[in-house]
């Protein structure tokens, strides 16, 4: 089997892995890069592969840096067969066409700026409408459920605890009379989730291809996440202020609302009458879904449906579905509780949200989940004084705070627990969706504690895996931004119009030193020829 690693390779975002196994060719996974201009250049790159090639796609979870490019995938000519969970299929129902519209309106606002510099107008990744006809191909199936694709390839999807319907992928792989397992971990969720089961426990695989978003992190003090949120809360209504909380609209928007609802029911609660406004309409139709599909819950939270305690109600809760909703809240009165999306806060209307609470001393901006390089989160966290959105220049004064302990991702000791669960110790495990830094650290623990080999891939990267347990690198394909190919090819476009300028001339003047100085330029432009082709592949 060759293996490529098509995206969170050296990066947390952009998952996607490729396996050709003879004739058939399985994605798993194809999500979107996420965290500033360099990584939606790489969006916008061409495929390594043309996607009327590509029989299946295993998707581990909805969320858009695992399923944001599926539509782009479809637009460009995939016709197989998408295979997840049945959650993550109701989910994705909602959360692609949502990313179609966010990418349409961005580019038309980005447009309307190029409009007037006299610049060529840009398309959309995709559309709204290529993303409801991506939704044809998906396949819903259930958690331990053997799927046998074809002769070569059986799958198996075990829960990977991360958000609802998430899941590990375990696949089966005969190649000349013989077989091996590879697993993909997804990404392993949190053994603090108030939702969720614990990730499954795999205890045999040959290969492992693992996430390390926090192979460098611990989360401290997660028993005590709920009374960090109250005493922010308390003590920011108290100064008249808003709690402004940017969460993705999938899972941790849940888990907040359940949290808060506990603290709610408190018989000495202080929180009841501060009104708590969901505003994101994603956020409020994948709790609809959450509903619908309890039974991807833990045990806890099934019990709490049943006897009709819903977690994801109670009173002042407030959900905001149109524009003019949304704006109302700036005109709010009483302090509150703002949960918004984007997570990252590159996109959706929390960007509204801290445009009008970030220079506010009274206001708190609370951070409750991973924040990939770049990201406008990203930046607030580390401590920026200024940040521009909707192209006005604010300066942040509110308090800023990160709660470790509501993060879906498993922090080092969980991924460590995850490895341990293994009886049978896999051959190498390939590490991926992790930063550098993560990585590094993450690498050198497995080889102590577990001393098993492990190998950190790079973008492009292709790995062959023998039914023998080898695997060997045989082919590396270095990825240049979109932005980056473009400047080059200009650039190269600008030496080509040189270089036919001078033929020209050689060829005008005759004479035997004209002559050399002919071939001389038919080989430099041979030479500039190739430069094009080699950006472009």
């Amino acid at each position: 089997m060759r293996l490529t690693f098509l995206g969170a390779a050296e990066m947390v975002t952009g998952s996607c892995y490729l396996c050709e196994v003879g004739d058939t060719k399985l994605l798993v996974d194809f999500g979107m890069f996420q965290g500033g201009s360099a990584a939606d250049d790489l969006n916008f790159n061409a495929f390594s592969f043309n996607p009327a090639d590509i029989d299946y796609l295993v998707l581990t979870h909805a969320h858009i840096d695992h399923s944001g490019r599926i539509p782009q995938l479809v637009r460009r000519g995939f016709k197989g067969r998408i295979i997840t969970t049945s959650a993550t299929k109701d989910l994705c129902n909602i959360m692609l066409p949502d990313s179609g519209f966010i990418q349409e309106t961005e580019t038309e606002w980005i447009n309307k700026k190029r409009q007037r510099a006299g610049k060529s107008l840009v398309e959309p990744l995709y559309t709204s409408v290529d993303a409801q006809d991506s939704l044809k191909y998906f396949e819903g199936i259930g958690y331990d459920q053997l799927l046998t694709l074809n002769d070569n390839i059986t799958i198996c999807l075990k829960n990977a605890g991360h958000i609802l319907g998430s899941s590990i992928l375990e696949m089966w792989v005969k190649e000349n009379n013989e077989e091996f397992k590879i697993v993909f971990s997804g990404d392993l969720g949190s053994k603090n989730s108030q939702l969720l089961d614990h990730p499954a426990i795999i205890e045999e695989a040959d290969f492992v291809v693992m996430e390390s978003t926090y192979g460098n992190r611990l989360h401290h003090d997660t028993k005590n996440k709920a009374l960090q949120l109250l005493e922010i809360i308390l003590e920011t209504v108290e100064n008249k202020g808003n709690v402004v909380i940017p969460s993705f609209a999938v899972e941790r928007t849940q888990e907040i609302l359940y949290e808060l609802n506990m603290l709610k029911e408190a018989k000495t609660s202080k929180l009841k009458d501060i009104p708590v406004f969901v505003d994101s309409p994603l956020a409020i139709n994948a709790t609809k879904i959450f509903e619908r599909n309890a039974d991807y819950l833990n045990e806890d939270t099934v019990n709490l449906f049943q006897s009709g305690d819903n977690p994801f109600e109670f009173p002042n809760l407030i959900f905001t579905e149109t524009a003019d909703e949304s704006r109302a809240i700036n005109f709010e009165q009483r302090s509150c509780i703002i949960i918004s999306a984007s997570g990252m806060c590159d996109a959706g209307r929390i960007k509204h949200h801290l445009k009008h609470n970030l220079w506010r001393k009274e206001s708190s901006i609370v951070f409750v989940g991973y924040q990939a390089k770049e990201s406008l989160g990203r930046r607030i966290i580390d401590g920026t004084k200024t940040v521009k959105i909707f192209g006005e220049e604010i300066n942040i004064q509110s308090n800023i705070y990160s709660i470790e302990g509501f993060s879906g991702h498993a922090d080092q000791n969980g991924l460590l627990d995850w490895i341990a669960g293994f009886k049978k110790k896999p051959v190498k495990i390939f590490l991926t969706h992790g930063e550098e830094e993560a990585q590094a650290e993450f690498s050198k623990l497995i080889t102590e504690r577990f001393h098993i080999e492990n190998y950190i891939p790079k973008m492009g990267q292709t790995i062959e895996i023998k039914a023998n347990k080898e695997s060997n690198v045989v082919k590396e394909r270095t990825f240049a931004s979109h932005a980056a190919v473009k400047n080059n090819i200009n650039s190269l476009k600008k030496d080509i119009d040189n270089l036919m300028e001078k033929l020209e001339n050689a060829v005008d003047m005759g004479g035997q030193a004209r002559t050399d100085e002919l071939y001389y330029l038919v080989d430099e432009l041979n030479n500039a020829v190739k430069k094009v082709k080699n950006q472009v592949r």
